[in-house]
């Protein structure tokens, strides 16, 4: 396995299943860590490895239900598939609307579990992708100088060259030049990916409680 693989995370508290769905995914090529509680999870896995989580219901102390919403509050939650003996119709509204990708009872069919893995994994691939893109934008935003920070303020709330160079006390001409300048170090080949770059650097920018 590459320092990069996929790993399956598994919470669930009866040992004989643990076993049992590890030697399962271990046979279609995953690797698995498995863990016997909530509490165990949050203790032990702090890895940063791409992967989903396969996470039963009902369990002694902290449930499932409570460790995904433990886990909702970090910046790169892994996506969830429940797997339980004790669904019910409560449950699953819950779950899926904390943002679970699937709820399956046990006992599953390989291939619907495996499949909801493959969905679960893919969605983790998607999330990562965007969450570095925003960080590569982050990044370009931050080697702007502060003129140019302005300047793309302006470009992203709509206005046209002369206004800008009202609102700032420059001539167009120099704008013109921020302005590129600007798309430059962006990335950007148009306003419209201007545009975008800067909304994802709004979206990124931690909120006056996290600072």
């Amino acid at each position: 396995m590459s320092a990069t693989s996929p790993v399956i995370r598994v919470v669930d508290d009866d040992a004989a299943f643990r076993t049992a769905i590890s030697r399962l995914l271990r046979a279609a090529g995953y690797e698995v860590r498995a863990y016997a509680s909530a509490g165990d999870f949050l203790l032990a896995d702090e890895d940063s490895s791409p992967g989903c989580l396969l996470l039963d219901l009902k369990m002694p102390g902290p449930d499932g239900l409570d460790l995904q919403a433990a886990l909702s509050k970090r910046a790169k939650a892994l996506p969830i598939l429940f797997l339980t003996a004790h669904g019910d119709v409560a449950a699953s509204v819950r779950a899926m609307k904390g943002g679970a990708e699937d709820f399956l009872t046990k006992p599953v069919k390989r291939e619907t579990l495996l499949g909801g893995i493959r969905a679960a994994l893919a969605r983790d691939a998607e999330l990562r992708a965007v969450r570095e893109q925003i960080q590569q934008t982050r990044e370009r935003f931050e080697a702007l100088s502060p003129r140019e920070r302005l300047v793309l303020e302006q470009v992203a709330a709509g206005r046209l060259n002369k206004q800008i160079a009202s609102a700032i006390g420059a001539s167009e001409r120099t704008v013109k030049a921020h302005r590129a300048r600007v798309m430059a170090k962006m990335g950007a080949s148009s306003v419209a990916d201007l545009v975008r770059a800067a909304d994802r650097v709004a979206r990124a920018a931690p909120s006056p409680r996290s600072r």
